[in-house]
């Protein structure tokens, strides 16, 4: 049985350089002063995807992000690992969305991709840490959804049967197809680049890298080699309501960001005697920080 699967994936910044200019005066991310980073869980949710495939024969792979014009690298990153297409959401009107408006516009998205048999997406995005978009877009789907996905254990007779990972131990469940799965940091690795697929797809391009590039030589590239047009959607080109995406369809708005540096005041330094390790004991249970 091929599958037809769908990857939420998002370009983030990096948020382990946080400087002082991270943010715009409207609360937004300032994205242009971060590096750009593929979001660490959605990876671990693209090899799940692969290794479904793997296990489908006929089974395609596509990715779906949403942001601006370079995050087209997303979907070549996919393409070098195993994908085998994706659609780049991009327009200005999408700008500044909060969880609620970036789910609506992944799935307005989705249903213009057609039909398919399960979304996979990362648990959440480093840059937000919300772990919302993937059960909102379930719900806007009306489809069934499994969080904290550590394996997906196989798809067969229109189920999935999943493991998930809990803060208190792991469970198996079993949801009907289609449905939407996020998926933890705990789960596999991606495979990396393969050699053979970054010398196809290196010349990939959205509509709108092609037309900023004069090269007349990676025009004929494109032109000669259909599946090296990444697909870039628009507002329009998904039918979806304006009053939904970017800012205007955000209800929740960042105040201020700081970035909070750890210091340690006061510290003791032990030897590791017995009589040492029995006062610490007693200390920390004295003022309550255990026991």
């Amino acid at each position: 049985m091929s599958l037809k699967i769908i990857v939420l994936a998002k370009q983030v910044p990096d948020t382990r350089n946080v400087g002082k200019d991270a943010m715009k005066a409207d609360g937004t991310v300032n994205r242009a002063v971060l590096p750009a980073i593929f979001n660490p869980e959605d990876l671990n949710a693209l090899e799940q995807a692969l290794q479904l495939k793997d296990q489908h024969p006929g089974s395609t792979v596509s990715l779906l992000t949403m942001g601006p014009p370079r995050a087209a690298e997303i979907l070549r990153e996919g393409l070098f690992r195993g994908a085998d297409g994706g659609v780049l959401l991009t327009d200005r009107a999408f700008a500044g969305a909060d969880t609620l408006a970036t789910s609506y516009a992944l799935a307005c998205a989705i249903r213009k991709m057609g039909e398919y048999d399960i979304i996979i997406g990362g648990r959440q995005a480093i840059d937000g840490d919300t772990a919302q978009v993937g059960p909102q877009v379930a719900e806007k789907l009306h489809i069934p959804q499994v969080t904290y996905a550590e394996k997906i254990i196989k798809i067969e007779n229109g189920k999935a049967t999943i493991k998930r990972r809990l803060e208190r131990g792991i469970e198996i469940v079993e949801a009907k197809t289609p449905l939407v799965v996020t998926v933890n940091g705990s789960a596999d690795e991606c495979r990396p680049r393969n050699a053979k697929l970054v010398q196809k797809y290196k010349y990939a391009k959205t509509v709108s890298e092609s037309q900023n590039q004069d090269n007349d030589y990676l025009g004929s590239i494109l032109d000669s080699r259909p599946y090296l047009k990444l697909n870039e959607w628009s507002v329009v080109d998904v039918d979806a309501d304006l009053q939904q995406v970017g800012l205007s369809g955000s209800p929740t708005k960042v105040k201020s960001i700081e970035n909070v540096v750890f210091q340690a005041k006061e510290s003791k330094r032990l030897t590791g005697t017995d009589v040492e390790i029995d006062d610490l004991m007693k200390e920390l249970i004295a003022n309550h920080t255990i026991g």
